[in-house]
């Protein structure tokens, strides 16, 4: 007899229910700088990718504005259809010269873009291989490729040539994140591009977390390791996080770019981003760019929570970027812990499997530029009581 899909979905989340891992969608009523308002209550946003503050920045709501009352809300069709406005050409040129890569491609999200990019690479026969902390998006555009998919030892690059070594003669793309997203530490991109340049494998860099945080000029995680298009071939990168807006790119050679227009079906098949986004991301990029104080206070702001947490007896994985987890392990724990946080008005949602390996559960507290010194402090101060609590013999869950 077939199964009932409806009651075998129900059945899945019954058992994420005993094990603590429902996820919810909570509703934010109010934004104000690093501050948030939800069911009624005001919150420090710790869980925010927004890195340089810049979501609510008037000149991206004025460009914004601007364009929309030009063109609307929607870009109507796709690309390839009409779609493709001023505003978008003028977005990946800024975007190409910012990464100094001949041409970009804009994508609605990073997920479309990281499955436009390895889709279009690679197929059957071919060989993918990735860091086993990778995003999501990486690892099932590869299963969509229907290539075959080698994960390698996190941020580990002689087993990563252990894993091209398996299919010498097949055409390969290496591809990691840049920034890991629940881990917050950069992979060691220089020793990649060489391995692949030795292994005449692409390497593919999503950049999601890295775009604006690092580098000259804010341009990436690519740029910090003094790489550039030879060595990167293909780098995605996201608008909607330290850009605050939102959308995705990638960012190459001319004949990269052209073959991705033909090929990639995310972008080919999916309505443009609304032109007023696109120009409310050129303004973001101005920023990020050329107000470098932003990721100076991210800078500060990192070693102040380091050297505090270290002050207090409290444990953080290694990590130098906005990004920082605090590891708790069980996921009621970590649960039990963001609602004590909670309590003393400050949002930092437990992280927990399949986000994260099973037993790896933790905070994930993410810094903005909008964060003041105090705020940390504060922060510090309630996370070292939520975790004394639940580590308590007698701890009760909030």
């Amino acid at each position: 007899m077939r199964p009932a899909l409806p009651e075998r979905l129900a059945h899945a989340h019954a058992q994420r229910a005993r094990a603590a891992l429902v996820r919810r969608v909570r509703n934010v009523e109010r934004v104000e700088g690093a501050r948030i308002i939800i069911d009624g209550k005001p919150l420090l946003n710790f869980a925010s990718n927004d890195y340089l503050g810049l979501a609510q920045h008037p000149a991206l709501a004025a460009a914004l504005a601007r364009a929309a009352a030009q063109w609307g809300v929607g870009a109507g069709a796709a690309h390839l259809l009409g779609g493709h406005r001023e505003e978008h050409a003028v977005l990946e040129a800024s975007l190409a010269r910012w990464t100094g890569r001949d041409r970009a491609l804009l994508f609605s999200t990073g997920w479309m873009a990281n499955l436009g990019a390895v889709s279009a690479l690679v197929g059957r026969n071919d060989l993918c291989v990735q860091d086993k902390l990778n995003h999501a998006s990486l690892v099932d555009a590869a299963k969509l490729a229907g290539c075959t998919l080698r994960r390698y030892r996190h941020a580990d690059p002689e087993s990563a040539a252990r894993q091209l070594a398996t299919a010498p003669e097949a055409g390969a793309l290496l591809a990691t994140d840049g920034v890991f997203s629940m881990d917050g530490d950069i992979a060691p991109l220089r020793d990649l591009a060489r391995l692949c340049a030795g292994q005449r494998a692409t390497l593919m860099v999503d950049d999601a977390h890295g775009i604006g945080v690092l580098g000259p000029e804010g341009a990436g995680s690519v740029a910090a390791a003094g790489l550039g298009q030879d060595e990167v071939p293909v780098l995605m990168g996201t608008l909607g996080k330290a850009l605050g807006v939102a959308g995705a790119f990638i960012a190459g050679s001319a004949e990269l770019i052209e073959g991705l227009v033909q090929a990639a079906r995310p972008f080919v098949y999916s309505t443009a981003m609304p032109p007023a986004l696109a120009a409310a991301a050129a303004a973001a990029i101005d920023l990020a760019r050329f107000e470098g104080w932003r990721r100076d206070r991210l800078e500060r702001l990192v070693r102040h929570l380091r050297h505090g947490a270290a002050a207090r007896g409290i444990v953080l994985a290694p990590s130098s970027t906005p990004i920082q987890p605090v590891p708790v392990g069980d996921a009621a724990a970590a649960l039990a812990v963001s609602a004590r946080l909670e309590d003393a008005g400050f949002f930092a949602p437990a992280i927990r499997p399949p986000t994260v390996p099973a037993g790896q559960a933790r905070l994930r507290i993410a810094l903005s530029a909008l964060h003041a010194e105090s705020d940390i402090e504060r922060l510090l101060d309630a996370l070292g009581q939520a975790l004394r609590a639940e580590r308590a013999p007698s701890a009760a869950r909030p």
